[in-house]
């Protein structure tokens, strides 16, 4: 008896919704004062189904579709157990070997595709044609991913067209983006080539009944007005105004359960694994059935008191019903405390339908016992709905064109051109590490002679970096490659090219990774000058040394505006504070321009600073610098020597690419650090100052010097008071 009455219960829902959809049925909010507001008329989305199970979720939703009712489901199903999963693992394993034609035709029949049998098996030049196809997404999923894959599948073969098309194409779409973000998800975390991905998903597909996680339940298909299928588990804490619960009748009670799972008498849970023929059994199987029993009841009352407005139970005399929660509730007897009894029998429909009348009759018309009568043809016919008369929303609001989540490529776009010396390509502040300017007229803007005229040392020192390759591309590598790299390590050699190969560097750039090692070498044992206090890179333990630090800083309040900060203010601060003798005096006038000065800043500033360093002071008081890594190209041809990077060349490539704001702006960012992170933060004891670290001129221990200050490390010191206006500034904006 049980599975029709499940069948006939789940046709005689969908009528009673159809009827309750067509009736004209009104919904009445109520105010504060509990009176009643304005009516409106019932919708699809106002209804929910609660049922214990998803395959009874999946008939009721079934008996839905058939008759015209918009209906969704959801519940604790993992995705991997739905049909998509399985078109997924066939068309993946289709694109991991596109050139067998057997699984090529088994690709031609999944969702993906959407061929029938009857096209496979007919025009032979169709399905060489498809093969074409299906090698082309399969070069897209191996060269750019996931994602890439299912914009193009849809895009080739009509996917999301095709498939609403069909009844329950909402469902079968979303099952389909679902497993898509998940795939993307794992192939991006563990660089997954196709036939890994191939094994992950087949691994997941087949775990999928144990695994209950929320993140990899079915969605809900459809954000449209619809009746929604929820099991009672997921529907604590929701509230619907109508609410069908047409399985309450139905709960089967094992004789002997195995295993059993029960609470002791100290509240533990307990699984009992040793069989109905174990010590003990018969105590704890009883515990188990109370336990369950009570669960069952429990559950129930989360059923019932979902709706704001009506709920709907169905009664079906079946094997199953005595122990059911609704037949428990209606006839099981009860002891003296009030606990109902595990099961009740089952008596003649005649009895249970004087039962319910009596019970009806002393409700004063809030109970409503009515016959289960699926046998009728109603349907809903959705364009008897009146549609409400639509119009488009005025846009009222004023739109802030000066906020914007800047950074220091953002700030300098386009300057590069005024300055009038060159061409430089800003630096990305996303992922932060690309830098590798590029100038026109390198050896008559930065050089201006030729070797061997000025008797400079530098001159004959060829750069060990002058045969690798230049551009963003390089700069990135370069700057992964430092960053792994632990500079005081014993066997720097060693470390080199262990970063080399764990930053994927030969592929990326094409040098060979002991190539690339051996040329970072020198640069890491090259002298910094005085502002480290003549260490060098390799002098420095990780222990010193901050990588990568991200900053996202608010600009003139951030999203409470308060003000606005402008370029040109920043020009006045350098003009006011730094010294005319300054080797960085003059670019102030730099940043005076009108076309520059006038730039805002409002919202938020972002960056990534190469690596902060702390050293230490003759007294032993910490001092932090900020340092950046440089790429450039300095040289006037394919020659490229120490005396390329001399500090009044270095200098002049400075201001040409705008790195001293740059710098500025970094030295803010890290007086911001330091201020909310160190005790007794003084910034005229601890800022350090800022080192250009220009690497193909770091030669190493032979590197010439100019004053002290080595060729290839660029150091400036501006002043604390500086660095601190210049970060009211920008947090609070012009005064």
């Amino acid at each position: 008896y049980i599975g029709p009455a499940r069948d006939y219960i789940a046709r005689d829902v969908a009528a009673d919704i159809v009827a309750l959809l067509s009736s004209g049925a009104t919904l009445h909010d109520r105010d504060d004062d509990g009176e009643e507001g304005t009516g409106r008329p019932l919708e699809p989305g106002d209804v929910a189904v609660l049922v214990q199970r998803n395959d009874d979720g999946r008939t009721v939703r079934d008996a839905l579709h058939a008759v015209g009712v918009p209906v969704v489901l959801t519940g604790t199903s993992s995705v991997f157990l739905s049909a998509a999963a399985h078109d997924w693992l066939t068309f993946l394993t289709a694109l991991e070997q596109p050139n067998r034609a057997g699984l090529a035709r088994s690709a031609a029949l999944t969702t993906f595709v959407g061929w029938t049998a009857e096209q496979l098996a007919g025009d032979e030049a169709a399905f060489d044609d498809l093969s074409v196809r299906l090698r082309e997404v399969a070069d897209v999923l191996s060269r750019r991913g996931v994602a890439a894959l299912f914009e193009a599948v849809t895009a080739t073969f009509g996917l999301t067209s095709r498939v609403l098309a069909r009844p329950s194409g909402e469902r079968e779409l979303t099952d389909l983006r679902h497993i898509a973000q998940a795939l993307h998800e794992a192939a991006t975390e563990g660089q997954f080539g196709v036939a890994s991905l191939v094994q992950w998903l087949r691994r997941r597909m087949a775990e999928a009944g144990d695994d209950a996680s929320e993140e990899l339940s079915r969605r809900l298909e459809s954000d449209a007005k619809a009746v929604q299928i929820i099991t009672v588990h997921r529907s604590k804490g929701l509230e619907f105004p109508v609410v069908y619960a047409p399985f309450l009748w139905d709960r089967y009670v094992h004789s002997t359960p195995d295993p059993v799972r029960m609470h002791d008498d100290e509240g533990r849970r307990v699984l009992d694994v040793g069989g109905k023929d174990g010590v003990g059994y018969a105590e704890r199987s009883a515990v188990h059935a109370r336990e369950d029993a009570g669960e069952s009841l429990r559950l129930a009352y989360v059923a019932l008191t979902r709706a704001r407005a009506q709920v709907v139970v169905w009664w079906a005399p079946t094997m199953n019903t005595g122990g059911g929660p609704l037949h428990r509730l209606l006839f099981a007897a009860r002891a003296d405390d009030g606990e109902i009894a595990d099961r009740a029998p089952v008596p003649s429909d005649g009895w249970v339908r004087e039962r319910l009348d009596e019970l009806a009759g002393r409700a004063a018309e809030t109970i409503s016992v009515e016959d289960a009568d699926a046998d009728h043809d109603a349907r809903r016919d959705p364009s008897a709905t009146i549609a409400p008369q639509l119009s488009v929303r005025p846009f009222a609001r004023t739109l802030d064109l000066t906020w914007t989540r800047t950074s220091y490529s953002g700030i300098t776009t386009g300057l590069h051109e005024l300055s009038g010396t060159g061409n430089v390509a800003t630096e990305a502040e996303d992922p932060g590490t690309i830098d590798e300017p590029q100038l026109e007229s390198v050896g008559e803007m930065v050089v201006g002679t030729d070797a061997g005229e000025t008797g400079d040392a530098g001159e004959t020192l060829p750069s060990p970096m002058a045969a690798l390759p230049v551009g963003a591309a390089f700069g990135t590598v370069v700057h992964r490659v430092l960053e792994l790299t632990d500079f005081a390590a014993d066997d720097l050699g060693a470390q080199l090219r262990d970063a080399c190969t764990a930053a994927d560097a030969e592929r990326l750039t094409g040098v060979p990774t002991t190539d690339l090692a051996v040329a970072l070498e020198p640069a890491l044992s090259t002298p910094l000058g005085p502002l480290a206090g003549g260490l060098r890179l390799r002098d420095i333990g990780r222990g010193d040394r901050l990588d990568e630090l991200d900053f996202e800083l608010p600009l003139a309040g951030g999203d409470a505006a308060t003000g606005e900060a402008f370029v040109g203010q920043i020009a006045t601060l350098l003009r006011d504070r730094v010294a005319a003798d300054d080797i960085l005096a003059p670019y102030a006038a730099d940043l005076a321009v009108p076309t520059v000065s006038t730039r805002s800043m409002r919202g938020f500033l972002a960056g990534s600073i190469d690596a902060v360093l702390r050293v230490r002071d003759p007294s032993g008081s910490p001092r932090y610098l900020v340092v950046d890594y440089k790429t450039n190209w300095l040289g006037a041809d394919s020659t490229l020597t120490a005396a390329h990077y001399r500090p009044e060349l270095m200098a002049r490539a400075m201001r040409s690419a705008h790195y001293p704001l740059q710098a500025l702006l970094y030295s803010a960012a890290l007086h911001r650090f330091l201020r909310w992170r160190m005790p007794g933060y003084d910034p005229s004891t601890h800022l350090g100052g800022v080192l250009y670290l220009f690497l193909r001129g770091m030669c190493g221990p032979a590197t010439p010097t100019a004053a002290g200050t080595p060729y290839g490390a660029f150091a400036w010191s501006p002043p604390p008071t500086l660095v601190a206006e210049l970060s009211d500034l920008l947090d609070r904006g012009a005064p």
